[in-house]
Order: C-alpha cells, then structure tokens, then sequence
C-alpha cells in the first residue's frame, strides 16, 4: 500500500480529513503504518493551505471579484481573523467550511507570512495526528466486532471505504457547484435592432 500514503499527501493537499480517518483504520488493520500517515496528511495539509495563503497574497481581489458567493466568505473570515488570530490560524481545518477558504483569506490580510507558516505548522501537524489516530482507535473500537466476523471483514472494510468516499465526492461536487453558482453569469450585447431609435429612425 506505499501508493496510498501518496494518496493521503494528494488528497489532504486538496480536501480534508475523510480519507485520514479512512486510512488511520486501515493501519489498525495492519495495512498501513499509521506514522507514515500523520505525516503523509501533515505535509499533504500543510503545503496545500501554505499554497492557497500565497495565492491569496497575490491574486486574491481579482479572483474574488468575479464571484461574490466568496467574496462573502472570505470577508466573514477576515471580520473573525482581526478578533481571534491565533485561534483561526492553529483551528481552521477543524471547522467544515472553512479549510479552504481560510488560507486564502488570511493571505489578503496582513498577516506576516512567518507568523502564518508557523502557526499553520502546528495546527497541520496537530489535525494529522488528531485524525490519523483518530481513524485508528475507531479501528481499535471495532477489533471486537470484527474479530467475531472474521470472514466478512473486507466486505465491511470495503464498504466503509466507499461510505467515505461517497461523502468525500459529495463534499467536492458540492463545493464545485458552489464555485460555479458564484460567478456571475455575462450579460448579453444588446443586439442593434433592441438600440434606443434616434428621433430622425
């Protein structure tokens, strides 16, 4: 399973935290190594936000003029960041809704980017480890189901995988749809026949 420690960095560099728990009790299993996957999520997590801070310290007002749906909720973001620095900076990736979109906002304020790069460190590495764990002792709770069906556990395990994943794609498509509804639609040139006439037409 060496490939799925590279699925781990990728998936957490975009998205969040189902595929570590997933992956946290596939090491319960003896799948996986569940050291290897903290810091496969903690460098996955850490270098994706580092990443959207950056392109929200240089493109950030003209991305978010063309979509007012984020707009609203990179201002909500900041209007909390000038009231709890700290506390948005090491908490964001816990609060669904507001992984993604914090970084980006942070990076249009005026934050120093050394001050992020630390906290974002900290927060990352302690998100990897509070789901990567997480996922491992819910493995540990069900040792005890589990073993008294033995035969059927990579069916249960398969169906967990595809429950996570199922709500992973929804989460996603979601979120794209969000993106679409938010830019706002051309409006159409008026064709000449619909011109105002001049007084002599």
């Amino acid at each position: 399973m060496n490939y799925g420690y590279w699925a781990i960095l990728i998936g957490t560099f975009l998205e969040g935290e189902t595929i570590v728990i997933v992956a946290g009790f596939l090491a319960e299993r003896g799948y996986m190594n569940v050291y290897w996957i903290i810091a496969a999520a903690f460098v996955g997590s850490m270098s994706g936000d580092q990443l959207a801070f950056w392109i929200g310290r240089a493109k950030g007002q003209g991305f978010i003029a063309k979509r007012p749906k984020l707009a609203k909720r990179v201002d909500k973001v900041l209007r909390m960041f000038e009231r709890h620095q700290t506390i948005i900076l090491l908490g964001f990736r816990f609060v669904y809704g507001f992984r993604n979109v914090t970084p980006f906002a942070v990076g249009m304020s005026n934050v120093r980017a050394s001050r992020f790069f630390v906290l974002n460190f900290i927060g990352a590495f302690v998100w990897a480890v509070v789901f990567g764990m997480g996922g491992f002792v819910f493995g540990v709770a069900l040792e005890a189901i589990l073993i008294k069906v033995k035969r059927y556990e990579m069916y249960i395990l398969g169906g967990m995988v595809a429950v996570f994943f199922l709500i992973w794609c929804l989460r996603f498509f979601k979120k794209k749809n969000d993106d679409v509804e938010a830019i706002p639609a051309e409006q159409p040139s008026p064709s000449p026949k619909d011109a105002p006439r001049g007084p002599d037409a």
